[in-house]
């Protein structure tokens, strides 16, 4: 039975991430229907996700070479003799979940509403490139760890999902970081501190920001927010490598100025108003 502690996680992930759809009317929801038909469809879309993780194996093998390599922030020093790691996302950068926003649009539902019944199904496919570069990497004595958002109470069916899939998957000690595991919050630099204490960290890889750098620092609006990947323009492709997703993530949250808005025809509006004829 779950604890009120999950039943409360869940609810308040509505108000976090997305505005409630209503099933009588999709016309919100069928806004980002080229978005999913774009992942789902788009030969460029899989050839754009292989580029990026033929480019990441290409960093891995220098990274190995270079013991004062480190792609996190959190890694400070000390570290040139720890055993190699490398930390991905999992939702849109290793297992591809575009079936559930398929039938968001098709239903008239915004997540969470029907999310975790779709983990527990454990069906999610493999982003494309992942598996030939994570197998890579476990060939070469790299410890690979995912560290996610999804909430504890779905560790089970994610790692059933990734195991099931062939991936890496090492049992001696925990590589599937959760959200609400360990107090741990949306946030992941307590999670990239943590690997950090014993493995020397040599690749990053997400669909957003916050799979990089803090949660503080990317909860911005999105013209300031722009500006990070200018900031950084030395890490991407090098030390860290991102999965484009256009489907969902915070770069829309931004654009409401991080504030959920009232209604489905306010978040409709500000959509309009963002754009840039």
């Amino acid at each position: 039975m779950k604890s009120l502690r999950h039943i409360f996680l869940i609810l308040i992930i509505s108000i976090s991430n997305n505005i409630n759809g209503s099933e009588d009317n999709k016309s919100f929801q069928e806004q980002s229907m080229l978005a999913v038909l774009y992942s789902q469809t788009s030969a460029e879309f899989s050839a754009n996700n292989i580029q990026t993780y033929n480019n990441a194996r290409l960093a891995l093998d220098s990274a190995l070479l270079d013991k004062s390599w480190s792609a996190a922030l959190e890694q400070k020093d000390n570290y040139k003799n720890k055993m190699p790691a490398i930390i991905l996302d999992v939702d849109e950068t290793v297992l591809d979940n575009s079936a559930f926003q398929a039938r968001t649009i098709l239903e008239g539902i915004s997540y969470p509403n029907g999310w975790v019944e779709f983990v527990n199904e454990e069906n999610s496919e493999l982003v494309s490139g992942v598996k030939e570069f994570l197998l890579y990497a476990k060939d070469k004595g790299v410890k690979v760890f995912y560290v996610t958002n999804r909430i504890h109470i779905l560790e089970e069916a994610t790692k059933n999902n990734l195991k099931a899939l062939g991936l890496p998957f090492d049992e001696d000690i925990d590589v599937l970081l959760m959200r609400d595991e360990n107090g741990w919050t949306r946030d992941k630099t307590s999670r990239r501190n943590l690997v950090a204490k014993d493995y020397r960290i040599l690749l990053l890889v997400g669909d957003q920001l916050t799979d990089f750098i803090s949660s503080e620092e990317s909860y911005v609006l999105h013209s300031e927010r722009k500006k990070l990947a200018d900031k950084y323009s030395s890490f991407w492709g090098t030390k860290w490598f991102v999965i484009t997703n256009p489907m969902y993530g915070r770069w829309e949250y931004s654009i409401y100025d991080n504030k959920t808005p009232e209604s489905e025809a306010k978040a409709e509006e500000i959509r309009k108003d963002s754009l840039r004829p």
